[in-house]
Protein backbone atom coordinates (compact mmCIF):
# COMPACT_ATOMS: atom_id res chain seq x y z
CA UNK A 1 0.00 0.00 0.00
CA UNK A 2 2.78 2.36 0.76
CA UNK A 3 4.34 2.07 -3.03
CA UNK A 4 0.51 2.62 -4.16
CA UNK A 5 0.69 5.80 -2.07
CA UNK A 6 3.87 7.27 -3.32
CA UNK A 7 3.08 6.19 -6.67
CA UNK A 8 0.03 8.73 -6.27
CA UNK A 9 2.29 11.54 -4.65
CA UNK A 10 4.47 11.28 -7.43
CA UNK A 11 2.21 11.54 -10.08
CA UNK A 12 0.74 14.76 -8.36
CA UNK A 13 4.18 16.34 -8.19
CA UNK A 14 4.92 18.10 -11.41
CA UNK A 15 1.19 19.44 -10.89
CA UNK A 16 2.12 21.08 -7.65
CA UNK A 17 5.13 22.21 -8.90
CA UNK A 18 3.33 24.35 -12.21
CA UNK A 19 0.56 25.56 -9.73
CA UNK A 20 3.55 27.22 -7.99
CA UNK A 21 4.87 29.13 -10.90
CA UNK A 22 1.34 30.27 -11.71
CA UNK A 23 -0.34 31.88 -8.61
CA UNK A 24 -4.09 32.18 -9.28
CA UNK A 25 -4.02 36.01 -8.24
CA UNK A 26 -0.96 37.86 -8.20
CA UNK A 27 0.95 39.03 -4.83
CA UNK A 28 0.28 42.55 -4.02
CA UNK A 29 -2.85 42.79 -6.14
CA UNK A 30 -6.48 43.45 -4.71
CA UNK A 31 -8.20 42.84 -1.47
CA UNK A 32 -5.87 40.06 -0.03
CA UNK A 33 -4.25 40.74 2.97
CA UNK A 34 -0.88 40.43 1.17
CA UNK A 35 0.81 41.47 4.55
CA UNK A 36 0.65 38.11 6.22
CA UNK A 37 1.98 36.28 2.95
CA UNK A 38 5.01 38.56 3.20
CA UNK A 39 5.38 38.25 7.05
CA UNK A 40 5.30 34.52 6.52
CA UNK A 41 7.79 34.49 3.54
CA UNK A 42 10.04 36.46 5.66
CA UNK A 43 10.34 34.67 8.91
CA UNK A 44 9.81 30.39 6.78
CA UNK A 45 12.70 29.06 4.59
CA UNK A 46 11.98 25.01 3.67
CA UNK A 47 13.38 24.87 0.49
CA UNK A 48 14.76 21.59 -0.45
CA UNK A 49 11.98 20.37 2.22
CA UNK A 50 8.99 18.01 0.69
CA UNK A 51 5.79 18.16 2.21
CA UNK A 52 3.37 15.32 2.03
CA UNK A 53 -0.71 15.97 2.01
CA UNK A 54 -3.23 13.30 1.42
CA UNK A 55 -7.25 13.76 1.67
CA UNK A 56 -10.44 13.86 0.34
CA UNK A 57 -10.30 16.32 -2.19
CA UNK A 58 -10.45 15.19 -5.50
CA UNK A 59 -10.68 16.97 -9.16
CA UNK A 60 -12.52 20.79 -8.40
CA UNK A 61 -11.70 20.79 -4.85
CA UNK A 62 -8.35 19.07 -5.38
CA UNK A 63 -7.86 21.77 -8.29
CA UNK A 64 -8.87 24.32 -5.52
CA UNK A 65 -6.92 23.66 -2.66
CA UNK A 66 -3.75 23.31 -4.82
CA UNK A 67 -3.97 26.81 -5.75
CA UNK A 68 -3.78 27.86 -1.87
CA UNK A 69 -0.82 25.21 -1.84
CA UNK A 70 1.13 27.23 -4.50
CA UNK A 71 1.50 30.02 -2.10
CA UNK A 72 2.70 28.35 0.85
CA UNK A 73 5.34 26.69 -1.82
CA UNK A 74 5.98 30.65 -3.25
CA UNK A 75 6.26 31.31 0.49
CA UNK A 76 8.56 29.06 2.00
CA UNK A 77 10.52 27.07 -1.15
CA UNK A 78 8.59 23.63 0.01
CA UNK A 79 7.30 21.23 -2.44
CA UNK A 80 3.89 20.17 -1.52
CA UNK A 81 2.69 16.85 -2.94
CA UNK A 82 -0.96 16.68 -1.86
CA UNK A 83 -3.01 13.04 -2.90
CA UNK A 84 -6.43 13.05 -3.34
CA UNK A 85 -8.77 9.68 -2.74
CA UNK A 86 -12.12 8.90 -2.55
CA UNK A 87 -11.00 5.92 -0.14
CA UNK A 88 -9.66 7.90 2.11
CA UNK A 89 -11.17 6.99 5.22
CA UNK A 90 -9.65 3.10 4.47
CA UNK A 91 -6.76 4.51 3.00
CA UNK A 92 -5.09 6.70 6.02
CA UNK A 93 -6.04 3.85 8.21
CA UNK A 94 -3.78 1.15 5.86
CA UNK A 95 -1.16 4.00 5.50
CA UNK A 96 -0.58 4.70 9.32
CA UNK A 97 -0.72 1.10 10.34
CA UNK A 98 1.76 0.87 7.92
CA UNK A 99 4.37 3.31 9.07
CA UNK A 100 3.92 4.92 5.96
CA UNK A 101 1.78 7.52 6.39
CA UNK A 102 1.95 11.46 4.77
CA UNK A 103 3.26 14.54 6.93
CA UNK A 104 -0.52 15.57 6.82
CA UNK A 105 -3.99 14.52 6.97
CA UNK A 106 -6.77 15.91 5.81
CA UNK A 107 -10.12 14.45 7.82
CA UNK A 108 -13.64 15.12 6.39
CA UNK A 109 -14.89 14.65 9.98
CA UNK A 110 -12.93 14.52 13.48
CA UNK A 111 -14.38 10.67 14.07
CA UNK A 112 -11.82 9.19 12.53
CA UNK A 113 -8.92 11.44 13.43
CA UNK A 114 -9.97 10.61 17.20
CA UNK A 115 -9.58 7.13 16.73
CA UNK A 116 -6.08 7.55 15.23
CA UNK A 117 -5.11 9.89 17.73
CA UNK A 118 -6.13 7.53 20.69
CA UNK A 119 -4.00 4.60 18.56
CA UNK A 120 -0.82 7.22 18.66
CA UNK A 121 -0.75 7.97 14.79
CA UNK A 122 -1.65 11.63 15.24
CA UNK A 123 0.77 14.23 16.62
CA UNK A 124 -0.61 16.59 18.84
CA UNK A 125 -0.50 20.23 16.97
CA UNK A 126 2.76 23.02 17.59
CA UNK A 127 2.07 24.32 21.22
CA UNK A 128 -0.18 27.45 20.93
CA UNK A 129 -2.09 26.59 18.21
CA UNK A 130 -5.40 26.17 20.58
CA UNK A 131 -5.15 29.53 22.23
CA UNK A 132 -4.79 30.71 18.45
CA UNK A 133 -7.80 29.25 17.70
CA UNK A 134 -9.86 30.28 20.65
CA UNK A 135 -8.67 33.79 20.45
CA UNK A 136 -8.89 34.03 16.17
CA UNK A 137 -12.07 31.95 15.29
CA UNK A 138 -15.54 32.67 15.89
CA UNK A 139 -16.79 29.97 18.36
CA UNK A 140 -13.24 29.97 18.85
CA UNK A 141 -13.44 27.32 21.94
CA UNK A 142 -15.74 25.46 20.24
CA UNK A 143 -13.48 24.63 17.20
CA UNK A 144 -11.18 23.45 20.11
CA UNK A 145 -12.99 21.14 21.65
CA UNK A 146 -13.62 19.72 18.53
CA UNK A 147 -9.96 19.09 17.44
CA UNK A 148 -9.59 17.64 21.18
CA UNK A 149 -8.97 14.26 21.84
CA UNK A 150 -7.56 11.83 23.97
CA UNK A 151 -3.86 10.23 23.00
CA UNK A 152 -2.76 6.57 23.76
CA UNK A 153 -1.91 7.66 27.37
CA UNK A 154 -4.97 8.91 28.27
CA UNK A 155 -4.33 12.26 28.17
CA UNK A 156 -6.42 15.10 26.00
CA UNK A 157 -4.25 16.75 23.38
CA UNK A 158 -5.29 19.02 20.57
CA UNK A 159 -4.82 17.08 17.56
CA UNK A 160 -6.30 18.99 14.62
CA UNK A 161 -6.45 22.62 12.59
CA UNK A 162 -9.81 23.19 11.32
CA UNK A 163 -9.83 24.62 7.70
CA UNK A 164 -12.65 24.90 5.47
CA UNK A 165 -16.15 24.78 7.23
CA UNK A 166 -19.79 24.10 5.72
CA UNK A 167 -23.01 25.29 7.25
CA UNK A 168 -26.38 23.77 7.83
CA UNK A 169 -28.29 25.86 9.97
CA UNK A 170 -30.49 27.24 6.65
CA UNK A 171 -34.13 28.30 6.09
CA UNK A 172 -34.24 29.01 2.18
CA UNK A 173 -37.26 30.87 1.08
CA UNK A 174 -38.19 33.00 -2.29
CA UNK A 175 -37.98 36.76 -0.99
CA UNK A 176 -41.12 37.67 -4.25
CA UNK A 177 -42.98 35.14 -2.36
CA UNK A 178 -42.09 36.86 1.25
CA UNK A 179 -42.61 40.42 -0.22
CA UNK A 180 -46.15 39.87 -1.97
CA UNK A 181 -47.11 38.31 1.24
CA UNK A 182 -46.25 40.55 3.28
CA UNK A 183 -43.83 38.51 5.83
CA UNK A 184 -40.73 39.16 7.06
CA UNK A 185 -37.63 37.15 8.02
CA UNK A 186 -37.75 36.36 11.35
CA UNK A 187 -34.90 36.82 14.15
CA UNK A 188 -35.56 34.63 16.85
CA UNK A 189 -37.26 30.81 17.06
CA UNK A 190 -40.20 33.06 18.48
CA UNK A 191 -40.73 34.39 15.35
CA UNK A 192 -40.40 31.63 13.36
CA UNK A 193 -43.02 29.98 15.09
CA UNK A 194 -45.40 32.79 15.47
CA UNK A 195 -44.33 33.19 11.74
CA UNK A 196 -45.27 29.56 10.77
CA UNK A 197 -48.66 30.29 12.36
CA UNK A 198 -49.18 33.33 10.64
CA UNK A 199 -48.93 31.39 7.48
CA UNK A 200 -51.14 28.82 8.19
CA UNK A 201 -53.99 31.62 9.74
CA UNK A 202 -53.81 32.80 5.83
CA UNK A 203 -54.22 29.71 4.28
CA UNK A 204 -50.57 29.06 3.14
CA UNK A 205 -48.52 25.95 3.82
CA UNK A 206 -45.16 27.13 5.46
CA UNK A 207 -43.05 24.46 5.03
CA UNK A 208 -41.32 21.81 2.41
CA UNK A 209 -40.35 18.84 4.20
CA UNK A 210 -38.50 15.92 2.41
CA UNK A 211 -36.97 12.83 3.92
CA UNK A 212 -36.65 10.63 1.40
CA UNK A 213 -33.02 9.31 0.41
CA UNK A 214 -33.20 5.79 -0.81
CA UNK A 215 -31.08 3.29 1.61
CA UNK A 216 -30.79 6.61 3.72
CA UNK A 217 -34.15 7.74 4.12
CA UNK A 218 -34.24 9.42 7.20
CA UNK A 219 -31.11 11.44 7.38
CA UNK A 220 -32.59 15.18 7.06
CA UNK A 221 -34.59 14.87 9.98
CA UNK A 222 -31.73 14.15 12.25
CA UNK A 223 -29.86 17.95 10.69
CA UNK A 224 -33.21 19.16 12.43
CA UNK A 225 -33.13 17.17 15.53
CA UNK A 226 -29.15 18.25 16.08
CA UNK A 227 -29.64 22.06 15.13
CA UNK A 228 -33.19 21.82 17.55
CA UNK A 229 -30.95 20.24 20.05
CA UNK A 230 -28.73 23.34 19.87
CA UNK A 231 -31.46 25.23 20.55
CA UNK A 232 -33.01 24.29 23.56
CA UNK A 233 -30.11 22.87 25.41
CA UNK A 234 -26.31 23.58 26.11
CA UNK A 235 -23.72 22.65 23.77
CA UNK A 236 -21.93 20.53 26.89
CA UNK A 237 -25.68 18.66 26.93
CA UNK A 238 -25.10 18.38 23.03
CA UNK A 239 -21.60 17.05 23.55
CA UNK A 240 -22.88 14.10 25.97
CA UNK A 241 -25.75 13.20 23.67
CA UNK A 242 -23.54 12.67 20.64
CA UNK A 243 -21.47 10.30 23.19
CA UNK A 244 -23.98 8.71 24.55
CA UNK A 245 -23.26 9.98 27.82
CA UNK A 246 -26.85 11.14 28.14
CA UNK A 247 -28.89 8.41 26.76
CA UNK A 248 -30.66 8.54 23.27
CA UNK A 249 -34.24 8.89 25.52
CA UNK A 250 -33.29 11.37 28.08
CA UNK A 251 -35.92 14.04 28.31
CA UNK A 252 -33.48 16.94 26.47
CA UNK A 253 -33.35 14.24 23.61
CA UNK A 254 -36.98 13.52 23.51
CA UNK A 255 -37.71 17.42 23.83
CA UNK A 256 -35.53 18.10 21.05
CA UNK A 257 -37.58 15.48 18.57
CA UNK A 258 -40.77 17.25 19.77
CA UNK A 259 -39.13 20.36 18.80
CA UNK A 260 -38.66 18.75 14.85
CA UNK A 261 -42.39 16.98 15.37
CA UNK A 262 -44.09 20.75 16.11
CA UNK A 263 -43.10 21.53 11.98
CA UNK A 264 -44.10 18.70 10.59
CA UNK A 265 -47.54 18.66 11.76
CA UNK A 266 -50.48 18.30 8.71
CA UNK A 267 -51.23 22.26 8.87
CA UNK A 268 -47.19 23.47 8.19
CA UNK A 269 -46.12 21.04 5.75
CA UNK A 270 -46.56 20.66 2.23
CA UNK A 271 -48.19 17.38 1.59
CA UNK A 272 -49.26 17.08 4.86
CA UNK A 273 -47.18 14.79 7.68
CA UNK A 274 -47.71 11.45 5.78
CA UNK A 275 -45.76 12.72 2.68
CA UNK A 276 -42.77 13.87 4.42
CA UNK A 277 -41.05 10.18 4.27
CA UNK A 278 -41.93 9.76 0.88
CA UNK A 279 -41.12 12.92 -0.50
CA UNK A 280 -37.23 13.38 -2.01
CA UNK A 281 -35.16 15.28 -0.04
CA UNK A 282 -33.71 16.57 -3.80
CA UNK A 283 -37.49 17.49 -4.74
CA UNK A 284 -38.49 18.76 -1.12
CA UNK A 285 -37.65 22.71 -1.88
CA UNK A 286 -39.49 22.43 -5.18
CA UNK A 287 -42.72 23.58 -4.00
CA UNK A 288 -41.13 27.31 -3.14
CA UNK A 289 -40.93 28.08 -6.80
CA UNK A 290 -44.46 26.72 -7.99
CA UNK A 291 -46.84 29.49 -8.34
CA UNK A 292 -49.06 29.75 -6.42
CA UNK A 293 -46.23 28.73 -3.63
CA UNK A 294 -46.49 25.33 -2.30
CA UNK A 295 -44.67 25.94 1.06
CA UNK A 296 -42.37 29.34 1.74
CA UNK A 297 -39.93 27.72 4.20
CA UNK A 298 -37.08 25.00 3.18
CA UNK A 299 -34.46 24.14 6.45
CA UNK A 300 -31.95 22.56 4.58
CA UNK A 301 -27.83 22.88 4.51
CA UNK A 302 -25.96 25.15 1.79
CA UNK A 303 -25.74 22.72 -0.97
CA UNK A 304 -29.60 22.71 -1.41
CA UNK A 305 -29.51 25.02 -4.54
CA UNK A 306 -28.17 22.20 -6.50
CA UNK A 307 -31.48 20.59 -6.54
CA UNK A 308 -33.48 24.21 -7.06
CA UNK A 309 -35.49 25.13 -11.12
CA UNK A 310 -32.09 25.20 -13.47
CA UNK A 311 -31.90 29.23 -13.55
CA UNK A 312 -32.54 30.12 -10.04
CA UNK A 313 -30.19 32.62 -9.10
CA UNK A 314 -29.32 32.39 -5.12
CA UNK A 315 -29.60 35.69 -3.56
CA UNK A 316 -32.29 37.11 -6.29
CA UNK A 317 -34.89 34.30 -6.92
CA UNK A 318 -33.77 32.30 -3.67
CA UNK A 319 -32.56 33.08 -0.51
CA UNK A 320 -31.59 31.68 3.10
CA UNK A 321 -31.79 33.51 6.92
CA UNK A 322 -29.93 31.62 9.41
CA UNK A 323 -32.25 28.91 11.41
CA UNK A 324 -32.99 31.53 14.26
CA UNK A 325 -32.37 30.42 18.58
CA UNK A 326 -34.86 30.81 20.94
CA UNK A 327 -34.59 34.29 22.24
CA UNK A 328 -35.91 33.31 26.02
CA UNK A 329 -33.53 30.72 26.28
CA UNK A 330 -30.39 32.72 26.19
CA UNK A 331 -27.97 29.95 24.31
CA UNK A 332 -26.48 32.49 21.85
CA UNK A 333 -26.40 32.05 18.09
CA UNK A 334 -25.70 28.15 17.26
CA UNK A 335 -24.53 27.18 14.07
CA UNK A 336 -24.84 22.96 12.96
CA UNK A 337 -22.34 22.52 10.67
CA UNK A 338 -18.93 20.35 9.56
CA UNK A 339 -15.46 21.25 8.26
CA UNK A 340 -12.35 19.37 7.22
CA UNK A 341 -9.10 18.63 10.25
CA UNK A 342 -6.16 18.60 8.95
CA UNK A 343 -3.80 16.28 11.37
CA UNK A 344 0.11 16.18 11.43
CA UNK A 345 0.49 11.86 11.09
CA UNK A 346 4.08 12.10 10.09
CA UNK A 347 5.99 14.73 12.19
CA UNK A 348 8.59 17.01 10.21
CA UNK A 349 9.34 20.85 10.23
CA UNK A 350 7.30 20.99 7.10
CA UNK A 351 4.46 19.92 8.64
CA UNK A 352 4.29 22.57 11.88
CA UNK A 353 5.08 25.16 9.27
CA UNK A 354 2.20 24.20 7.31
CA UNK A 355 -0.35 24.53 10.09
CA UNK A 356 1.13 27.86 11.09
CA UNK A 357 0.26 28.58 7.43
CA UNK A 358 -3.56 27.82 7.85
CA UNK A 359 -3.20 30.53 10.55
CA UNK A 360 -2.41 33.30 7.92
CA UNK A 361 -5.11 35.19 6.74
CA UNK A 362 -4.08 34.65 3.08
CA UNK A 363 -4.48 30.76 2.98
CA UNK A 364 -8.05 31.01 3.93
CA UNK A 365 -8.47 34.49 1.50
CA UNK A 366 -7.20 32.54 -1.80
CA UNK A 367 -9.69 29.81 -1.57
CA UNK A 368 -12.77 32.53 -0.71
CA UNK A 369 -12.13 34.46 -3.55
CA UNK A 370 -12.76 31.42 -5.70
CA UNK A 371 -15.72 28.90 -4.78
CA UNK A 372 -17.19 26.31 -2.18
CA UNK A 373 -15.43 27.75 1.34
CA UNK A 374 -16.40 29.11 4.48
CA UNK A 375 -14.07 30.33 6.91
CA UNK A 376 -14.77 30.79 10.85
CA UNK A 377 -11.11 32.77 11.05
CA UNK A 378 -12.07 36.26 12.33
CA UNK A 379 -9.27 38.24 10.58
CA UNK A 380 -10.04 37.51 6.84
CA UNK A 381 -11.60 39.95 4.95
CA UNK A 382 -14.83 38.63 3.52
CA UNK A 383 -14.75 41.29 0.72
CA UNK A 384 -12.73 38.80 -1.44
CA UNK A 385 -15.42 36.49 -1.67
CA UNK A 386 -15.99 35.26 -4.97
CA UNK A 387 -19.74 34.82 -4.73
CA UNK A 388 -21.93 36.96 -2.50
CA UNK A 389 -23.88 34.09 -1.24
CA UNK A 390 -20.66 32.44 0.10
CA UNK A 391 -20.09 35.52 2.00
CA UNK A 392 -23.34 35.69 3.49
CA UNK A 393 -23.16 32.34 4.57
CA UNK A 394 -19.94 33.11 5.76
CA UNK A 395 -21.50 35.93 8.30
CA UNK A 396 -23.82 33.55 9.77
CA UNK A 397 -20.37 31.21 10.29
CA UNK A 398 -18.36 34.22 12.03
CA UNK A 399 -21.15 35.74 14.14
CA UNK A 400 -21.91 31.71 16.14
CA UNK A 401 -21.43 31.71 19.58
CA UNK A 402 -21.41 27.89 19.34
CA UNK A 403 -20.33 25.55 16.72
CA UNK A 404 -21.22 21.73 16.81
CA UNK A 405 -20.32 19.04 14.08
CA UNK A 406 -23.61 17.50 12.75
CA UNK A 407 -24.33 14.83 15.57
CA UNK A 408 -24.81 11.56 13.83
CA UNK A 409 -21.75 11.56 11.42
CA UNK A 410 -19.80 11.84 15.25
CA UNK A 411 -22.04 8.78 16.51
CA UNK A 412 -21.54 5.07 15.90
CA UNK A 413 -22.57 4.07 12.43
CA UNK A 414 -25.21 1.47 13.09
CA UNK A 415 -26.70 4.44 15.42
CA UNK A 416 -26.13 8.16 13.41
CA UNK A 417 -25.98 6.29 9.80
CA UNK A 418 -28.79 3.55 10.76
CA UNK A 419 -31.12 3.13 14.01
CA UNK A 420 -31.21 7.56 14.30
CA UNK A 421 -32.56 7.77 10.59
CA UNK A 422 -34.88 4.46 10.64
CA UNK A 423 -36.74 6.06 14.10
CA UNK A 424 -37.11 9.64 12.50
CA UNK A 425 -39.27 8.02 9.35
CA UNK A 426 -40.91 6.40 12.29
CA UNK A 427 -41.64 9.44 14.26
CA UNK A 428 -43.26 11.34 11.03
CA UNK A 429 -45.13 8.10 10.51
CA UNK A 430 -46.51 8.31 14.02
CA UNK A 431 -44.59 6.38 16.60
CA UNK A 432 -44.00 8.75 19.93
CA UNK A 433 -40.43 10.45 20.56
CA UNK A 434 -40.12 8.89 23.65
CA UNK A 435 -40.83 5.91 21.69
CA UNK A 436 -38.32 6.15 19.31
CA UNK A 437 -35.56 7.62 21.40
CA UNK A 438 -35.87 4.21 23.26
CA UNK A 439 -35.16 2.23 20.08
CA UNK A 440 -32.73 4.17 19.28
CA UNK A 441 -30.83 3.79 22.98
CA UNK A 442 -31.47 0.40 22.62
CA UNK A 443 -29.53 -0.51 19.48
CA UNK A 444 -26.58 1.66 20.21
CA UNK A 445 -26.50 -0.44 23.78
CA UNK A 446 -26.15 -3.25 21.32
CA UNK A 447 -23.20 -1.81 19.90
CA UNK A 448 -21.51 -2.05 23.68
Amino acid sequence: MKSIFLAGVAGLALASAASAQELKFPVGEGDFNWDSFNQFAESHDLSGQTLTIFGPWLSGDQALFESMLAYFEEATGADVQYTGSDGFETQIRIDTEAGSAPNIAVFPQPGLARDLASLGYLEPMPEGTGDWVAENYAAGQSWVDLATFEGPEGGENLYGFFYKADVKSLVWYVPENFEDAGYEVPQSMEELKALTEQMVEDGETPWCIGLGSGGATGWPATDWVEDMMLRTQSPETYDKWVTNEIPFNDPAVVGAIEEFGWFVSDDYVAGGKAAVASTDFRDSPKGLFDSPPQCYMHRQASFIPTFFPEGTEVGVDADFFYFPAYEEKDLGQPVLGAGTMFGITEASEAAEVFIQWLQTPIAHEIWMAQTGFLTPLTTVNTDVFGDPTLKKMNDILLEATTFRFDGSDLMPGGVGAGSFWTGMVDYVGGESAESVASEIQDSWDALK
